[in-house]
């Protein structure tokens, strides 16, 4: 049996992106490989999932201009960002 990871950000936790995140090709209406938030650019998390094949947490973010899905490795708590 494979343990499940546990998610490190909970629901509307304050977050930043952690590295520029760009358009993978799952944003409609913007151009693929489009940069669409800039490292450091705040957001909130407003759900938290699990990508089933992987066993890790994925957390859609509003960044204010577009919602995304993001790994943990991809956002940042708003505590671990300023230190």
């Amino acid at each position: 049996m494979i343990d499940l990871r546990e998610p490190k950000y909970q629901w509307g936790q304050p977050v930043v992106a952690a590295v520029d995140l760009y358009n993978d090709g799952s944003l409609q209406g913007a151009d693929e490989d489009a940069l669409l938030v800039v490292a450091g650019g705040p957001g909130e998390v407003v759900q938290v999932g699990r990508h089933e094949e992987a066993n890790v947490p994925v957390y859609m973010v509003d960044f204010g201009v577009a919602v995304l899905g993001c790994l943990e490795e991809e956002i940042a708590a708003v505590a671990e960002a300023a230190a």
